[in-house]
């Protein structure tokens, strides 16, 4: 694939374009200020330092003043010396100078630049008006503090001192040494690290994409992709599996259908075909028997009679599949079932069964598909003509209960037991009391389906004393007529039936 980049170099790219992110801004953030703050720290600790010995100056200073008329001055230069050197000492070794107002040095600390100093004579000049002034000045590489000395309001002399800073730029080299290598250790290191996370995720997301593959050349039933991991790429994985899982079911159901529905046509068929055959001997031969042939044409048409709910099952799970949209209306449960029971009233009488209907106490109203509250209806009704032994009655009915408007059907048949109460309303799955009757398993779960798209549902109540057959439930939401209430003293729809 033309300029195809992969996902573990894509990964470490990105990892250390964020490691170098981070250290370019601790670098800047680090490194500038740090200079600054040496000089300024300098500047403090060494006015500090002069300051702290100005007490020995001035008492040199003192003895300097009344030795110097009799010219014997070598103990006050003594005093002088001890406290340069005291000076020097806590200041890192820096050059300590005493000058008098002419900037001229005193008991030779001299310092062949100080006197020209503009810092020391604008000081010092100063230092007559405000004896407690002291300044300083970086310059360069040398950082100058020049402190006034005297006791009096006239300063005679003054206290110069000259330490160099390239100190301050060793160790910010050092610091900054430090910490190109710290980042270069730093970068290995998520370099190594990333390198293991890159190739762990893309481990990971490889094995899925070799599982995708082998579905796509397998089919459904290929291995699955095994991941524990706690993050994205293993509740992928996972739901790659549940993918697998529903793909396997769909596919059992495919296949259950197909040969379900190959054995249910191919039955009716042969069927049909052996009486057509059968008649049309019997035509050709000119000894037709009404009698048999009124026989013929009534299995015939129980077997055209199948062949239409299969057709009529196959178009609404298409419709389901398809997602094709329900209407949402009023409708009237009381004519509602009147007019899809008198549909099978025929069926009924021929099977010697008693098809009652119950009329609601009042209008009825649910909201919902018409067609569709009536095709949850008729498999309600079929599924009971084909359980329901003979002279036993089939009762629906239509009501409120609660904040529900309800449609029953109950039947007096061998009921369903207790651990298939769900597996009845799966797709292609019958009951295990059928007695070989039963259609192709369909029928309850298209009533389902139908029921929860219109915000109902559809279930199958437990059995009692008196109804010990299979009694289903069929609950829609209600419709209330403009400026009607709920009537809370409905029957409950248990007493429905009763």
């Amino acid at each position: 694939m033309r300029g195809r980049i992969g996902l573990r170099p894509r990964l470490l790219l990105a990892l250390l374009a964020v490691s170098l992110a981070t250290l370019a801004a601790a670098a800047l953030t680090l490194l500038p200020p740090l200079r600054d703050r040496l000089r300024a720290e300098t500047v403090r600790t060494t006015i500090s330092a002069a300051l702290t010995q100005l007490p020995a100056f001035q008492r040199a200073n003192d003895a300097f003043l009344h030795e110097l008329p009799s010219g014997n001055t070598g103990g006050s230069c003594a005093e002088f010396a001890g406290a340069a050197f005291n000076l020097s000492q806590q200041t890192g070794n820096a050059q300590v100078t005493v000058l008098d107002l002419a900037t001229q040095p005193v008991c030779g600390l001299s310092d062949p630049h100080a006197g020209d100093d503009l810092l020391v004579q604008g000081t010092l000049t100063f230092g007559v008006r405000a004896p407690q002034l002291q300044a300083h000045a970086l310059r360069g590489d040398s950082l100058e503090v020049v402190v006034p000395l005297g006791r009096g309001p006239y300063p005679t002399s003054a206290i110069f001192v000259r330490k160099p800073l390239t100190f301050v730029s060793g160790v910010v080299g050092q610091v900054t040494d430090a910490f190109v290598k710290a980042a270069i250790i730093g970068l290995g290191v998520a370099l190594l690290l990333g390198l293991g996370l890159a190739s762990g995720l893309v481990r990971r997301v490889e094995r899925l994409r070799r599982a995708a593959l082998r579905v796509t050349s397998e089919g459904a039933g290929a291995p699955r992709p095994q991941d524990d991991g706690r993050d994205e790429i293993g509740d992928l994985a996972r739901s790659f599996a549940a993918m697998q899982d529903a793909l396997l079911r769909q596919e059992d159901a495919r296949r259950a259908f197909v040969a379900t529905a190959s054995h249910e046509l191919r039955t009716p068929l042969t069927s049909l075909s052996g009486m057509l055959e059968l008649l049309d001997d019997d035509l050709v031969e000119g000894r037709l028997d009404l009698t048999d042939a009124h026989r013929q044409v009534g299995a015939a048409r129980r077997e055209l009679r199948r062949l239409g709910n299969l057709a009529a099952e196959l178009l609404d799970l298409s419709r389901l599949d398809a997602g094709v949209p329900l209407r949402s209306e009023p409708v009237e449960l009381g004519e509602l079932t009147r007019a899809v029971a008198s549909e099978f009233e025929q069926q009924a009488t021929e099977r010697g069964v008693v098809l009652e209907v119950i009329p609601p106490m009042g209008p009825c109203w649910a909201r919902g598909d018409p067609s569709a509250i009536a095709r949850v209806l008729r498999i309600l009704l079929d599924n009971a003509l084909r359980f329901s032994p003979p002279r036993e009655t089939i009762r629906v009915a239509g009501h409120y209960s609660g904040d529900r408007a309800l449609l029953e059907v109950c039947d007096a048949g061998p009921g369903v037991p207790d651990n298939e109460r769900e597996v009845i309303f799966e797709r292609f799955q019958r009951g295990s009391r059928t007695g070989g009757e039963g259609g192709f398993g369909l029928g309850l779960a298209i009533g389902r389906e139908l029921a929860q798209r219109q915000g109902g549902t559809l279930r199958l109540r437990s059995p009692d004393a008196t109804h010990p057959g299979g009694w289903f439930v069929c609950a829609l939401p209600i419709e209330l007529p403009q400026g009607g209430e709920e009537d809370a003293s409905a029957p409950a729809d248990r007493a429905a039936l009763g």
